[in-house]
């Protein structure tokens, strides 16, 4: 099934987003988004720190930028359970912008971005539903569901859908080292479908990867982390699951990714206490993007993961930490002075 059919399913059809503001509830600062009714509108209208947009059910095709004005914005949505509302487009990076500037690249095709400090984002669904065997055309098949770079983000009970780099994890600029936190939150994708360069907390998050139709393995990767050197933190998942839609061993847990334009980057992955199923490749988790950057010249390590995905048959192809080193790896030190929901 294609994850339009999805997203219309659990959704209750598609409502095109208008341009109506959002309605303001009298002496409070909420904004309330319904059908028919635009969610960028309503980030729009927000016109200072601690403002709330509350999405009611529905499904709203737009993009949406929150800019680094927008700082201490929450935007959730109105019930417990994100698959009520969903935010979707099918930009990808090689889609051509209607100006004929050129293509989107990889984060202008995200559906959601921000760069706003301190946002949370919970109770909803972002997805990008651009799909490869629609446009055979484009090369540019990278279509990111959320771009996210402001330090003190945080995503609790959300879903990410999409197929190549769903989650983008990025930071504002090379030597700042933004903070992110997610919680009970549902990654799916194929390739580098959690990547970037941000200090990157997931605690019980579920990791998804999603069957696909080609006849060659690996089928994808589920992290590409690219944290600056400077920066003793990368991708921490912690209390996590790793399922799978495909064969077994027809993924790899990550690989480095070194882009051309920060050839410094010295990427980091640390995942623990987390079940990895029979979907990731145990005996080789690890591959390379480029062969001038091999993962074994990377931070990637394990600790106390459970699973057929985890089962240590080839030592040296996982590194694992010791007690003494994982105490180094956790959510604390990795967010420091910041305590998200405290």
């Amino acid at each position: 099934m294609h994850r339009r059919t999805l997203l219309t399913g659990f959704a209750g059809g598609l409502v095109a987003a208008g341009t109506a503001p959002a309605f303001a509830s009298a002496g409070r600062r909420i904004l309330r988004v319904r059908p028919g009714d635009s969610v960028q509108a309503a980030v729009d209208a927000v016109d200072g720190p601690g403002w709330t947009v509350v999405v009611h059910p529905g499904t709203y095709r737009e993009v949406v930028s929150v800019p680094a004005g927008k700082a201490g914005l929450t935007l959730r949505g109105a019930t417990r359970d994100p698959r009520d509302v969903v935010i979707v487009y099918d930009n990808a990076g090689g889609t051509p912008r209607p100006d004929g500037s050129g293509t989107y690249g990889t984060a202008g095709s995200a559906t959601f971005t921000s760069a706003a400090p301190g946002l949370t984002v919970r109770d909803l669904t972002l997805a990008n539903d651009w799909l490869r065997a629609d446009h055979p055309e484009i090369t540019g098949t990278q279509a990111v569901a959320a771009y996210t770079y402001g330090d003190r983000t945080r995503f609790e009970n959300v879903r990410l859908l999409a197929h190549q780099d769903t989650l983008f994890v990025d930071t504002s600029a090379l030597g700042a080292f933004d903070r992110q936190y997610f919680r009970n939150c549902y990654v799916e994708g194929d390739v580098d479908f959690v990547f970037g360069r941000a200090t990157a907390v997931f605690e019980r998050c579920h990791f998804r990867t999603l069957a696909r139709d080609v006849d060659f393995t690996p089928k994808g990767m589920v992290f590409a982390p690219s944290t600056a050197r400077a920066n003793p933190y990368g991708i921490l998942a912690v209390c996590c699951r790793i399922t799978s839609g495909a064969e077994d061993a027809a993924y790899k847990l990550a690989r480095p990714w070194v882009p051309s334009y920060e050839t410094t980057a010295w990427p980091s992955l640390v995942v623990r206490e987390t079940r990895i199923g029979p979907g990731i490749d145990a005996m080789t988790p690890y591959t390379n993007m480029r062969e001038a950057y091999p993962w074994q010249s990377m931070r990637f390590a394990e600790y106390r993961n459970t699973g057929p995905g985890a089962v240590v048959s080839v030592p040296e192809n996982r590194p694992l930490l010791t007690r003494g080193q994982a105490a180094s790896h956790t959510k604390e030190t990795y967010l420091g002075d910041w305590r998200p929901g405290a």
